[in-house]
């Protein structure tokens, strides 16, 4: 494992089937007598600070990025579970036409449930695994939008449509939609960039029956996100999620709803007709596409080295994203 002053930027751990992706290096692995479930076959993700902007994994990291996100990931799945709105990894209950609440994937953040492992290894993992099911994974990112931003608002100044969707006529940049849409895109291996599809062509890669269910789930979960965002003065302009088969079954693997995979935006700087600061990497992205415009990057691999003040703005940017959103004061 390559590590400095707590930056992890890659692992390298003794367990089989190693996936490198733009922020984590995922494992199969085997969990421990004491993990919730007994031993198992599992997959386990590690969160690194690797940091992607425009498809491409930059050479610079964010310390803290990987706990960050993990935190907030473990977090949302707990507060979706407790609601409702999601069923544990090990419910046994049956979804009958896959109606209902669909599993998480999260089964422990917690390293020492890893077999083959060592305490040192496991100790320098801490905070940033998620240990989950084992599953079939989706070639689809499942994306929902509830406000007009980023390449939504590009696509519908030149068409008037958002992924195939048709949108009023009128709208202005950041305008809450009239209803939150579902704009799915491929899932690009690492190093190619995701692809816009309508759901007509998403369906016909993994089949309509499926492709339905994600699309309900993944509106029903961003409605239920952005409800519980906006009571902590955040606004969930847009998200993805994830989905993968277990025994034939959708459950929600991978991350959800944390600043690298939406875009958060603090309640009281939203207005529409202006992008309001976002919770994420925006000091990343505005500062690539200034180097961009200068001749300096071609937005292709290798990004450019980041000057520390934009790592520093970013680490604080995910960092109040997490105290809005999970503190004990706000929930």
């Amino acid at each position: 494992m390559r590590a400095a002053a707590s930056v992890v930027t890659s692992t390298d751990l003794p367990l089989p089937g190693r996936r490198v992706g733009k922020v984590r290096d995922v494992y199969a692995c085997r969990t421990t007598a004491d993990c919730p479930g007994g031993e198992r076959d599992a997959v386990l993700l590690v969160a690194t600070d690797r940091l992607s902007a425009f498809d491409v994994v930059l050479p610079t990291a964010v310390p803290g990025k990987g706990p960050t996100l993990t935190r907030i990931a473990a977090w949302w799945f707990a507060k979706l579970e407790a609601d409702g709105f999601l069923r544990g990894p090990l419910s046994a209950d049956p979804v009958p036409g896959f109606g209902g609440p669909l599993r998480h994937h999260l089964i422990s953040t917690d390293p020492a449930h890893v077999a083959g492992l060592s305490d040192a290894q496991a100790e320098a993992l801490r905070g940033r695994v998620m240990i989950g099911l084992p599953a079939e994974v989706v070639p689809v990112e499942c994306v929902v939008r509830g406000y007009l931003t980023g390449s939504g608002w590009s696509s519908y100044r030149q068409t008037g449509h958002v992924c195939g969707v048709a949108l009023p006529v009128g709208l202005v940049e950041s305008e809450k939609l009239p209803e939150p849409i579902f704009t799915p895109t491929t899932k690009a291996e690492r190093g190619a960039h995701d692809a816009p599809v309508s759901f007509e062509q998403a369906a016909g890669s993994v089949g309509l029956g499926l492709m339905t269910t994600l699309r309900d789930a993944s509106l029903a979960l961003y409605a239920a996100g952005a409800a519980v965002a906006e009571a902590r003065g955040v606004l969930l302009a847009d998200t993805k999620f994830e989905f993968g088969l277990v025994d034939g079954t959708p459950v929600l693997v991978d991350e959800a709803l944390t600043p690298d995979s939406s875009r958060f935006w603090p309640a009281e700087c939203w207005r529409p007709g202006a992008e309001p600061p976002s919770f994420d990497k925006q000091f990343v992205r505005s500062w690539l596409l200034d180097e961009a415009a200068a001749g300096r990057w071609n937005k292709a691999a290798p990004g450019p080295e980041l000057p520390p003040e934009i790592v520093q703005r970013t680490a604080e940017r995910y960092a109040e994203a997490e105290h809005r959103l999970t503190s004990s004061a706000s929930a």
